[in-house]
């Protein structure tokens, strides 16, 4: 039996496109090469019996704001997905022990970034309030078809409404760096600290052009709409993925590897596995790094200029997740932490400018940047009753050893190194948490190396498809020639964190796939 559509991969962006898809009427069928569905979103007992831990993925804003969500979210919720939030989405934390908590009431923030600096507040206010009105338009850009015409009314309308030296004064201010942002409007190195970290879950760098377009967007969107988990982990939202596809007549596969997508007259006319067997299908969505699609899937058909692209294609600094079961919540030293949902472990700006720089480099960072999350604080079902789990994202871990930029680890090999990385983080946190190593029940540590063996498309550890540098960014993803993930390969779109608009759980390459094939 052929099917409408094939979709190879199962993480957000495949499922959002086969949900819809699937909502639409069509056959369609998902396979994933792996023992279970979900990419990146994946919820195991990893440390001892009753814990549960997000094992990369974890937290849901993207997804919650984005037309994805909104779209499926009252779908979803019929097979279980919910979300669990807290009033305190954000804070930092600096070696000194002063600290900045961000809430979800911005009358709040303003008035405590007002008192550590005088205007601090105002700034804030002026920032989040200049992504809201320019949401429209800045939003359309961050997630919509970029070649469309409605992409280019939506252009020109701008044009009309601010001018042509208008709007390219507002584009070229969106390509400032972070550091000029956060050093011109930001007097105290708390608020500094605050938002410097949260530029590296974008694939950038402080330094990195229009790295401070994308701090204020997640400024905006966690004041607005907190820093959200599902009930149950990220699994659980597979789960419910998976229910509303196969309520719809979709059909879902794990354990099927695809060998090739096979091409007839530039057509595509299906997929075959690496048992041999062939699917048919009208149209494939390929969510893989293009690495893997060029290499391995599209390997009989002459495409030169991709398979150049694809050579030339650049991946970013890798990603070390750490978890720890605890006896009981967290004592942290510093006031007012116990319910923040993600908490960041940083000096401010130069200290992840250093930290970058160091695993782009190739070296182990003397001071990782940590992020640390409490899932048990917004959801109790994560853990037994009294007991706790964090969840430690080190967001920039080289993906090739070089060396230790603080000469105490030796070794090249993730396999040699990494409890020693993973003890130099918990040295950290435990400056922080009363009695750390008396609480800790158990550990367990991914380094990039890990996480690419469980899923091939984090090439080096990689978790964002790819450098997210300006020049494999927006239209020039991943390459300067692309065009909304079409090809010329007739009903094949790529799809994923590799493909516009690029990482993090919005589903939004897979859902304007879905918009173009009429869902």
């Amino acid at each position: 039996m052929g099917f409408d559509h094939i979709i190879i991969g199962s993480g957000i962006n495949g499922l959002v496109a086969a949900s819809m898809l699937a909502l639409k009427g069509d056959r369609v069928l998902v396979l994933e090469r792996e023992d279970r569905f979900g990419g990146c979103m994946r919820t195991e007992e990893i440390t001892l019996p009753g814990f549960h831990h997000d094992v990369i993925a974890a937290t849901f804003v993207l997804f919650m704001t984005s037309p994805a969500g909104a779209t499926l979210g009252p779908h979803l919720a019929r097979h279980g997905f919910d979300y669990c939030h807290s009033a305190t989405p954000t804070a930092v934390v600096r070696p000194d022990g002063s600290s900045l908590v961000l809430t979800m009431d911005q009358a709040a923030n303003v008035a405590n970034f007002n008192a550590l600096a005088a205007g601090d507040g105002d700034s804030h206010a002026a920032d989040v309030g200049g992504i809201a009105a320019d949401a429209p338009f800045l939003f359309a850009l961050l997630g919509g078809d970029l070649w469309s015409w409605g992409t280019a009314k939506l252009m020109f309308g701008q044009i009309r409404k601010r001018g042509l030296r208008g709007l390219a004064a507002w584009l070229g201010a969106a390509l400032a760096p972070a550091r000029g942002w956060l050093e011109t409007q930001y007097q105290s190195p708390l608020v500094q600290a605050l938002w410097a970290p949260w530029v590296l879950h974008t694939g950038l760098t402080p330094e990195a052009t229009y790295s401070a377009q994308m701090g204020k967007v997640i400024a905006f969107a966690l004041e607005a709409a907190g820093a959200p988990i599902v009930r149950g982990g990220s699994g659980a939202a597979v789960q419910a993925f998976q229910g509303l596809i196969a309520e719809k007549g979709g059909m879902l596969r794990c354990g099927a590897d695809v060998e090739e997508i096979t091409v007839q007259n530039g057509r595509v006319t299906g997929v075959r596995l690496t048992s041999g067997e062939h699917i048919a299908a009208k149209s494939v969505l390929a969510s893989v790094a293009p690495g893997q699609l060029y290499g391995r899937l599209l390997k009989s058909v002459n495409l030169p200029e991709d398979r150049e692209g694809a050579r030339k294609f650049r991946h970013g600094r890798g990603n070390f997740q750490l978890h720890f079961a605890l006896d009981r919540p967290p004592e942290w030293l510093a006031p007012g932490l116990e319910d923040v949902a993600l908490v960041h472990l940083s000096d401010g700006i130069d200290a992840v400018s250093k930290s970058a720089n160091e695993a782009e480099r190739g070296m182990l960072p003397a001071t990782p940047t940590i992020c640390v999350g409490q899932p048990q604080r917004l959801d109790p079902s994560r853990c037994p009753e009294g007991k706790a789990i964090l969840w430690l994202q080190i967001p920039d871990a080289p993906r090739v050893i070089k060396g230790d930029a603080a000469g105490e680890i030796t070794g090249q090999d993730w396999d040699a190194v990494k409890e020693a990385f993973a003890d130099r983080l918990e040295a950290i946190l435990s400056n922080h948490i009363k009695d750390f190593s008396a609480i800790k029940l158990a550990q367990r540590a991914y380094s990039p190396k890990d996480l690419e063996a469980m899923n091939v498309n984090l090439v080096g550890g990689d978790p964002y498809g790819g450098h997210c540098g300006i020049d494999q960014f927006f239209i020039w993803r991943p390459f300067a020639h692309s065009t909304n993930g079409t090809g010329p390969v007739r009903g094949l779109i790529h799809i994923g964190a590799s493909a516009h608009p690029g990482p993090g759980l919005g589903g939004g390459s897979g859902f304007n796939a879905a918009k173009r094939l009429g869902a």
